[in-house]
């Protein structure tokens, strides 16, 4: 029986406790338990409600197999406990391996796990983490990582993608999909997917016209998307749409349109068994090698290699 300690310095996220708990709780083999600190029976959350039939970290027997820390207000105060600090590192000895969820990365980087070696915590804290702790290499991109036997993932849900990765390298990616099926999850989210997405912000944009334009190439990416037929779709001249564009999204019309096919292809690659020559045509590359180097341009590997690192069972042609 692997035992899961999840803990964290009150108050915590609630779903960066419940997340990893319903995971590891749906597999046979964990004995899952929530710890507390200051030796109550019960872990208190930023939401008014707690964790009860906690157990005391100091009454913990045995070895901990994984050690979950999780994020809230209390992991992200600035104020650290020094003796909850001690706890940690020397539970992170004896344990097999040791994850942050979300800004549990602060209390990890303080207890000096951290040092040297690379982490993500949410993206709105990843530039104070790099300020806070320079010994430590922040990734702000990841949903998840993992340096040695130390995983830290970004914000919340990632937490939940993050306990899925570890159940899947302790008994293999049919049980992993299983949990994600049980959990009614939309897809199983690798480490390196960008855990705050161009599609997400484009959302956000404040032009209702490139809000609607958003959704049209979402349906049209295998057509030919030039300035002026995005320009005449949205109706505006093709200088001013690039000058809106430019403004309301930070990349001119062509640079929008490759981070929308990248993406897309992206999310096809991670849920669907298609090959990649599939996938170039169904995002609106001219071949296989032209997503290859949009790839390269855009998120820095090529789709290949996005594919081997990322997905199983798919053809890295």
């Amino acid at each position: 029986m692997r035992k899961v300690v999840i803990t964290g310095p009150p108050p915590v996220q609630v779903l960066d406790v419940a997340g990893p708990l319903e995971v590891f709780a749906s597999v046979a083999g964990y004995e899952v338990v929530v710890g507390s600190w200051d030796g109550s029976r019960s872990l208190a959350t930023s939401r008014n409600v707690a964790f009860t039939n906690a157990v005391p970290l100091k009454e913990l027997k045995g070895p901990i197999d994984t050690l979950v820390v999780a994020g809230g207000p209390g992991a992200e105060s600035g104020i650290y406990d020094s003796s909850y600090l001690a706890w940690i590192a020397e539970a992170a000895g004896c344990s097999r391996r040791v994850a942050a969820i979300c800004t549990g990365a602060f209390q990890l980087a303080a207890a000096g796990l951290l040092d040297a070696k690379e982490a993500v915590t949410h993206w709105d804290f990843c530039d104070r983490l790099a300020r806070e702790f320079p010994k430590v290499i922040v990734k702000p991109d990841p949903i998840y990582l993992r340096d040695g036997a130390i995983y830290t993932s970004a914000g919340i849900t990632a937490g939940i993608d993050l306990s899925i990765a570890l159940v899947e390298e302790d008994h293999g990616h049919k049980v992993a999909l299983e949990v994600a099926r049980k959990l009614v999850m939309f897809l199983v989210r690798p480490g390196g997917q960008a855990q705050y997405s161009h599609m997400l912000s484009h959302q956000a944009l404040n032009s209702q016209p490139l809000r609607e334009l958003h959704v049209w190439m979402l349906e049209h990416l295998r057509e030919n998307l030039t300035v002026e037929r995005l320009a005449e779709q949205i109706g505006m001249s093709a200088r001013h749409f690039t000058r809106v564009c430019l403004r309301e999204t930070k990349m001119n019309p062509g640079q929008f349109v490759d981070r929308m096919r990248v993406e897309a292809a992206q999310q096809m690659i991670d849920s669907s068994s298609m090959g990649l020559k599939q996938v170039a045509d169904a995002c609106g590359f001219q071949s296989a090698e032209s997503m290859r180097r949009t790839f390269l341009r855009v998120i820095g590997i090529t789709a290949g290699e996005y594919t081997r690192r990322f997905k199983r069972g798919v053809e890295a042609g």
